[in-house]
């Protein structure tokens, strides 16, 4: 939800680096690294115009080049009153940060943790579900959320294998879709797919070994569609719980990468859905 509380001479203006307010920012590459324990950093105008519309994860500040804020004037305006809003010099930015932010947009939250039990069983009768497994490198993740928000999918959930979807990288490449999904974490792959099975879902598993062409496949009113890190792929043991799917290529060649499969797969399942 959107609150309209914060005013531009709320605005408070940082000339220390050192300034303990900034401790969110502080050598953000480096904290990436070893994770936030529950936080988040966002980057960017588009992704934080996606975090304050969304409202589904909790915002706490804002860090703003002091050249970007009078243009960020009605963004800033949406923030909740609780939400800090900090400008700084590019310079002084720049010293916190790390490195050159050359973006100039900076905002740190706290991510809403949801159980992936109740999040299915939430969702509506007709749903689209987007599973990974073991997906580790960050582009892809954010590739892969990119396309599910894109093509509409209820929901998103991820094996303990797979890296953070609030990953700074993670969340950029997804152009702040990771920060408007629901996602959850589903423990061990196969865990998820039984919990999917339980609520009825079609579980697709995409392969190049596949059974059924992508073209040849009518998904169901509910389907669930599986996708592993590029190389090894899902576990054959996982597969063999799911219907198999592979996308038709020409002259013999092997695979896709995971986030252009999970786009032509989703396509897909979208326009042939049963109804």
């Amino acid at each position: 939800m959107v609150c309209q509380d914060h005013q531009m001479a709320d605005v408070i203006h940082i000339t220390d680096p050192e300034d303990p307010r900034l401790a969110d920012y502080r050598a953000v590459r480096e904290r990436d690294l070893v994770g936030r324990q529950g936080a988040f950093i966002a980057e960017g105008v588009v992704v934080l115009e996606k975090l304050v519309r969304a409202g589904r994860h909790p915002l706490h500040s804002v860090l703003l080049a002091e050249k970007r804020v009078e243009a960020l004037g009605p963004l800033i305006d949406q923030l909740a009153a609780d939400v800090a809003v900090y400008a700084a010099s590019q310079a002084v930015m720049d010293r916190v940060v790390g490195f050159p932010i050359h973006r100039g947009v900076l905002a740190a939250g706290a991510r809403a943790n949801l159980e992936f039990e109740a999040l299915l069983a939430g969702l509506p009768e007709r749903a689209l579900v987007l599973g990974l497994v073991g997906i580790a490198n960050h582009d892809n993740m954010g590739g892969l959320l990119r396309n599910a928000a894109a093509f509409g999918v209820d929901a998103v959930l991820l094996d303990s294998d797979c890296c953070d979807p609030l990953y700074r990288k993670a969340i950029r490449v997804s152009v702040g879709a990771a920060l408007t999904l629901p996602f959850a974490r589903t423990g061990k792959a196969e865990a998820m797919v039984a919990c999917l099975q339980a609520e009825r879902f079609d579980v697709l598993a995409l392969s190049p070994r596949g059974e059924i062409e992508l073209a040849d496949l009518e998904p169901g009113r509910r389907s669930a569609v599986l996708f592993g890190a590029e190389g090894p792929g899902l576990p054959p043991a996982l597969m063999g719980q799911a219907r198999t799917v592979r996308i038709e290529m020409a002259g013999g060649f092997d695979s896709l990468n995971v986030a252009t499969s999970c786009g032509i797969a989703l396509h897909h399942i979208v326009l042939n859905q049963a109804r």
